[in-house]
């Protein structure tokens, strides 16, 4: 049984855009359970959380820390953010469900290439204003996918340009150190959920599965990078088989 469910929000997201995933794998536990505590934090540099400058490996040492044991639940950024906190402070992370996640770029020049266009792109952020560079942000192919979303791209908006901008230095993929050399260490149930058109991370999802001793891959048809957007109720189904199958 799931005692306490952390939902882990993407770059540009806020806690709100969990909101319907969270409540379906909630109320699609097993009858009878105790409903498992759900808590929706806001990463740094977004939503309420926009003045706090820590950076990655600081926010999952402070998540952890406040939430204490949990299940953690990451798209993308809050994905990276949560295998952070798995690695670093694994105690408090009893399962891990990552969506379009990736363990960081394990060639040094491309990382530092990476960190380079990070930069450059938060320039480009604060430059143009939040709302500008939202609507570049969610043009990317990346997103093409991404069902029209009114309500959830005025919450995105509600971010700053300032706070976006300290994210991507602090916390894009740029900026991460590689963990793939740490993945034979987490020794905890790990659920890749990938969409199936998107490819580049269902490949990585798949090299990431094999590296963890409890990995597996689930991959969601007709999705795209954020599957649990596009297809909220089968990646709550996918969840809560599999948190019923890990106990």
């Amino acid at each position: 049984m799931a005692r306490r469910l952390v939902f882990l929000h993407g770059f540009t997201q806020t806690h709100h855009h969990w909101h319907t995933t969270a409540e379906l794998i909630a109320a699609g536990l097993t009858p009878g359970d105790r409903r498992p505590d759900i808590v929706l934090p806001d990463l740094p540099g977004h939503g309420l959380s926009h003045a706090d400058t820590a950076d990655i490996d600081s926010a999952a040492r402070e998540l952890v820390h406040l939430i204490g044991p949990a299940t953690y639940v990451g798209y993308s950024m809050g994905g990276r953010v949560a295998l952070h906190a798995a690695l670093s402070h694994g105690s408090n992370v009893e399962r891990l469900v990552l969506i379009g996640a990736t363990a960081g770029l394990a060639d040094d020049d491309a990382r530092v290439e990476r960190r380079s266009a990070d930069e450059t792109r938060a320039d480009h952020l604060e430059r143009i204003g939040a709302t500008a560079f939202l609507d570049e942000w969610l043009d990317l192919p990346l997103f093409a996918t991404l069902p029209d979303d009114p309500i959830g791209r005025d919450r995105r908006r509600r971010n700053t340009a300032p706070g976006l901008a300290h994210s991507l230095r602090t916390a894009g993929t740029g900026a991460q150190r590689s963990l793939w050399p740490m993945l034979d260490r987490l020794d905890i149930p790990a659920l890749l959920v990938v969409g199936e058109l998107d490819v580049k991370f269902t490949e990585i999802a798949h090299r990431m599965a094999d590296a963890l001793p409890y990995g597996e891959v689930a991959t969601i048809a007709g999705a795209g990078h954020a599957a649990h957007s596009e297809r909220p109720d089968e990646v709550a189904g996918t969840i809560c088989e599999w948190l019923a199958a890990t106990g």
